[in-house]
């Protein structure tokens, strides 16, 4: 899945079908109980009895995906879940009267504006149904954005990742879409609200910025005479009356069979940094550091570092097994700030062992107030919230690099192995997939992309160690596959159009591993133009699969890789190559990627994920997953400090698209190689499955290349 951190374009795109709530059930538990109410509730309009679902451009009329067809594909229950699945209710509000209300409590703290990020007081990538404030406030129910509101207007400031959601969402008879990247508008949101607040003052609550963000923007304020406000209260939880409460679920261990790590070996290494860092003193001192400038421990507020560290994990926020709380780590006690009722008693013995204390959640701010832990300056990561800071003081903390964002970006091999299991259950389901799906399109059926991506998750539903989806599906076909975020809605969804390319890009929860892919498969015939782009995204993917590199080389390095083959035909893709990817945690880890200065180390796993995207038409993705490892190199020049990448994902890619006369010999041999490698490691696990087998042998030995025509026309298949 892509992060899309560096998206930028230069023109608003035109709109297409909303992008949905969560439309899968998050665990095997929600699934039952869909499963179990299906015979209850009434029968919602399936794909195959005439539920809005859009056509293709062609309009062509197929066979619909009939019941029996429904059940003897997968199982009955199956089939009733996705008949009686309703679309969640998107919620048409009237946002004036929210603004309003809103607008009448800054005039009472008299602001000039007030920022709504979209992230929680954890910075969470993903945050709980309780902390989406800003979608709330907006409508606008994309996972990057920030709601910044006036006196008399109110504005969303977002990447192009979000343009056309915005437009679609937003209410413009009171919002305006501020096009953050846009070479003609603001980098970003502090850019643009920095323009234009001259004397001002500006809101924000301090849970819910980070400090570096929060230095930032006051640092460019002040330069406008402007400064930065914290009203006592969340402005927006005070008018938010039916706002969900927290989650109640309980927290459990991850063992060390999946961790490779006990959690006391975790914490000792923490300690030992924290010991490691010098005395917080001024660079003119000479004398000795006094004990008020020394460090003692550290606090820790990124939920999936908590969940690391202590081998936990937790249900609080959709498709990241993680729990809400703090961790204070000193150098000779730890204090767990979460919900009480939320740790049972076998996991309290748990933590009893590691000498872990537990405090209620919202303790840590008396903690921090009443400086519990003594004497001592305290370490915090640039991510941390700014209202930490400000508690603390700057006596009290010093900024300093995530320790253990750096620790779980490297994978031990007992995480390793884990993440390989979990890649070929994983790679298994979706050859399941794409088989019952093709055998589906060869016989006419209508398919829509939200049943295909209901059936991938159904597969993935009966692999071991299942527990939830890693992201919303995206599963998209024409027009949306060119939007790299769209993920569908049963009400809304395209029927898959045989003319363009079939993207799907998803992952599972596994305890053993989080997985992340992208397969882009046709079919039908493919034009020139596709072939063409998707050999130049496929050639991008082999030459990041196959680098060799030396100790020390950044991602960013590597980046040009994975984009040559498109530039030199003028192609290119406004979203990063590759993020971490965590050890049943966040799909998106760690410090490292193809975009930044961070060097790769024995143990990082990263995403190899270049693409192209037509607009308005089509777009292709191709993604696996891949682990830094150590590389014999002929001439060790140096040293032994050559790396390369080994592949986790095994799922075939399709030759059908490629061009064989733009390859070389070697990206020939490689996409032979890496097909036939599918076939040795999945045919064990699919021979239950005919269908899945005969169409993974298939793919294994296709020539590369569109299948010609035979005489008189006819397309010759392979099968």
């Amino acid at each position: 899945m892509n992060m899309h951190r560096s998206s930028s374009a230069t023109t608003i795109l035109p709109v297409y079908p909303r992008d949905p709530a969560p439309p899968f059930p998050s665990d095997k538990a929600s699934q039952e109980s869909a499963a179990s109410k299906a015979s209850a509730a009434s029968k919602g309009s399936a794909v195959s009895k005439g539920s809005k679902v859009s056509q293709g451009s062609k309009g062509s009329k197929r066979p619909s995906l009939t019941g029996s067809d429904s059940a003897n594909t997968l199982t009955s229950s199956a089939a009733d879940r996705m008949e009686a699945y309703q679309d969640s209710i998107k919620e048409e509000v009237d946002t004036y009267e929210r603004l309003t209300a809103l607008r009448a409590l800054m005039a009472k703290d008299q602001l000039d504006y007030y920022i709504i990020p979209s992230e929680d007081a954890h910075q969470s990538e993903y945050v709980a149904a309780n902390d989406k404030r800003r979608a709330w406030i907006s409508g606008f129910t994309g996972s990057s954005g920030q709601a910044i509101i006036s006196k008399t207007a109110a504005y969303l400031v977002t990447d192009s990742r979000y343009w056309r959601q915005a437009e679609r969402e937003l209410d413009d008879r009171y919002w305006i879409m501020i096009p953050a990247g846009n070479p003609k508008g603001p980098t970003d949101w502090i850019e643009w609200l920095t323009d234009r607040s001259k004397d001002g003052k500006v809101g924000i609550d301090a849970r819910m910025i980070s400090h570096e963000k929060a230095s930032q923007l006051q640092t460019q304020l002040q330069s406008k005479n402007s400064k930065l406000a914290y009203p006592s209260q969340n402005l927006v939880d005070l008018i938010w009356k039916d706002r969900p409460a927290r989650s109640k679920k309980p927290v459990f261990v991850q063992p060390i069979e999946y961790t490779g790590m006990d959690a006391g070996k975790k914490l000792a290494h923490v300690r030992a940094w924290i010991q490691n860092q010098a005395p917080s003193l001024p660079s003119f001192s000479k004398s000795a550091p006094t004990p008020a400038q020394m460090h003692v421990g550290t606090l820790v507020s990124s939920l999936t570092s908590i969940a690391y560290v202590l081998n936990l994990r937790g249900d609080d926020v959709p498709y990241n097994p993680v729990f809400l709380s703090y961790l204070y780590i000193g150098l000779d006690r730890a204090v767990l700030f979460i919900e009480n009722a939320k740790v049972e008693e076998p996991v309290r013995e748990y933590l009893r062992k590691l000498n872990v204390e537990l405090r209620e959640y919202n303790d840590i701010w008396s903690f921090l107030r009443r400086r519990e832990w003594g004497e001592g300056k305290v370490l915090i990561a640039p991510q941390t919230s700014y209202a930490i800071s400000l508690m603390l003081t700057h006596f009290r903390y010093t900024v300093a690099p995530p320790i253990i964002d750096e620790m779980k970006g490297v994978k031990n091999e007992v995480e390793i192995q884990g993440l390989k299991r979990a890649y070929l259950r994983d790679g298994a389901s979706f050859v399941q997939f794409l088989a019952w799906l093709e055998e589906k399109m060869s016989k006419g059926f209508q398919v829509s992309e939200w049943e295909a991506a209901w059936r991938l998750t159904e597969y993935r539903s009966k692999n071991r160690n299942y527990m939830g989806l890693a992201y919303e599906n995206i599963s998209a076909t024409g027009p949306n596959a060119a939007l790299p975020h769209y993920s569908p809605r049963k009400s809304e969804s395209l029927i898959i159009d045989k003319e363009t390319p079939y993207l799907n890009d998803s992952g599972a929860q596994y305890r053993d591993g989080t997985c992340d892919t992208t397969r882009t498969v046709h079919f039908g015939r493919p034009s020139p133009q596709q072939c063409e782009a998707y050999t130049r995204v496929l050639q991008g993917h082999i030459s990041i699969d196959s680098a060799i590199f030396p100790k020390n080389t950044t991602g960013r390095q590597l980046d040009v890789l994975a984009r040559k083959h498109l530039w030199q035909d003028g192609l290119n893709y406004l979203h990063g190559t590759g993020h971490g990817i965590g050890s049943f945690l966040s799909v998106h880890e760690g410090l490292h990627s193809f975009s930044n200065d961070v060097p790769l180390v024995r143990g990082h796993v990263i995403t190899n994920e270049p693409g192209f995207y037509l607009d308005q038409q089509w777009g292709i993705r191709i993604e696996s997953a891949l682990v830094v490892r150590d590389v014999e190199t002929k001439h060790a020049y140096n040293g032994d400090v050559w790396f390369g990448f080994e592949r986790l994902t095994c799922v075939p890619i399709q030759t059908k698209m490629v061009q064989e006369s733009m390859l070389s010999k070697e990206e020939k041999d490689w996409i032979r190689d890496h097909n036939r490698s599918c076939l040795a490691q999945l045919e064990p696990l699919l021979q239950h499955d005919k269908r899945a087998l005969k169409w993974l042998r298939r793919e294994a030995e296709r020539p590369i290349g569109v299948a010609p025509a035979g005489p008189g026309g006819v397309v010759i298949d392979w099968d």
